[in-house]
């Protein structure tokens, strides 16, 4: 999908550079995305309740005047607490699961679930942005100096 996204935007900013990126859940053999129902969501967080989960972000990187493309996926392990029905129905609705993966966001309200994280946080919001920088500083897309970071022509 970050691929499909970089090149259909990058096709009308031929000359820019293109960041493509989404973002699931996966648990227990399931894949999870944005939940689109008030159950939905109260379903997903039942099942990251107590559990460990992976979330898996792809990003693509994409200038179609200088033909550059790369992509990468990174992969995060969380852990969520055990959670109480009335925990999960109070968190769904305040509205913050319907625009998230899996149904939390890490940076908001939903980080009073969050147990622990192994690997990259910025991953967990939606988009890792060490490995991001990394990726433009190889494609030469930016420089980087003391006096900051450029983005190249």
């Amino acid at each position: 999908m970050s691929e499909a996204k970089a090149v259909d935007v990058g096709r009308q900013y031929r000359n820019h550079w293109v960041i493509g990126a989404d973002t699931v859940v996966y648990v227990e053999g399931t894949l999870l995305g944005k939940p689109e129902s008030r159950e939905e969501a109260v379903e997903m967080l039942g099942r990251l309740s107590g559990r460990e989960h992976w979330v898996l972000t792809g990003f693509s990187v994409n200038h179609e005047g200088k033909g550059k493309r790369a992509h990468e996926a990174v992969q995060t392990s969380v852990r969520v607490k055990s959670l109480s029905e009335a925990e999960i129905r109070w968190y769904v609705q305040t509205g913050e699961p319907f625009d998230k993966a899996g149904g939390y966001g890490i940076q908001g309200i939903g980080s009073f679930m969050i147990e622990s994280i192994r690997g990259s946080y910025t991953n967990v919001v939606g988009l890792p942005v060490c490995e991001v920088v990394q990726m433009l500083w190889g494609l030469g897309a930016i420089t980087i100096s003391e006096s900051g970071i450029r983005v190249t022509e």
